[in-house]
């Protein structure tokens, strides 16, 4: 699942007329390079969610888009309805209006990141699958727009809610993989498919879950920019 309903607030201007998603990093849609590194890692069915000029996004991919790994097959999760003011479900809320589309276990990432040296690995999801963990998430060193971090990381491999007194946090990349287990109860208090709309974000969620010990985590070295504000386009784009 990519992530493409947000409004883009901090982007103003250049999202009052294209969805963030579709803003161009080095000649393509930041889109699509995440839909191609998914392409590349074998994955061939994905769903986005819209809700921001939705409907720009479904054109410019379509049912099936071309990469240069093979087509994709797409689906899209429209969480605003035509003519509507603007609404999304936050994430939690929009994985969950997905969730009918997803399998057992699956990839999320946002589609308004620029990482480009990420893989989508089978045999990283062939091991999640294998575990007992309900979600694994990628963690990133802080940029100096968010300099405490988000979550922490032990020895082990898990990911905390908070870091460790006096130890470092890192900052959520926004992939990771998941378990359709974790949108359900007693995790999760939405009906799965999320039938009434209501929106509900992903931290306090993985917070639940990574404080009973079953999320897994890792950090991840590549490139990476949250692409947030016009000025880190330019840069990206220099």
């Amino acid at each position: 699942m990519l992530l493409a309903a947000g409004r883009g607030e901090r982007m103003r201007p250049l999202t009052d007329q294209t969805p963030k998603p579709l803003l161009a990093v080095q000649g393509q849609p930041l889109l699509g390079w995440s839909l191609a590194q998914m392409a590349a890692g074998g994955i061939r069915r994905v769903v986005i969610n819209t809700a921001w000029l939705g409907e720009q996004i479904e054109a410019r991919f379509g049912a099936e888009t071309p990469t240069a790994h093979g087509p994709l097959t797409v689906r899209y999760s429209h969480e605003q309805p035509p003519g509507a003011g603007f609404s999304a479900l936050e994430t939690a809320g929009g994985i969950s209006r997905a969730l009918p589309w997803l399998d057992a276990v699956f990839w999320v990432a946002a589609g308004d990141v620029f990482v480009p040296d990420f893989v989508f690995d089978a045999q990283a999801l062939a091991r999640f699958a294998d575990s007992e963990h309900l979600a694994h998430v990628w963690l990133v060193p802080n940029p100096p727009h968010n300099p405490r971090g988000d979550f922490g990381l032990t020895a082990q491999g898990l990911a905390t809610s908070r870091p460790a007194e006096g130890e470092t946090g890192y900052t959520f990349s926004t992939i990771g993989l998941y378990r359709r287990e974790l949108f359900d109860e007693p995790w999760f208090e939405l009906a799965p498919g999320n039938p009434d709309g209501a929106k509900a974000a992903l931290a306090p969620l993985l917070r639940l879950a990574m404080d009973a010990g079953r999320v897994s985590a890792q950090l991840y070295s590549g490139r990476w920019t949250d692409v947030g504000t016009p000025e880190r386009l330019a840069e990206l784009n220099r």
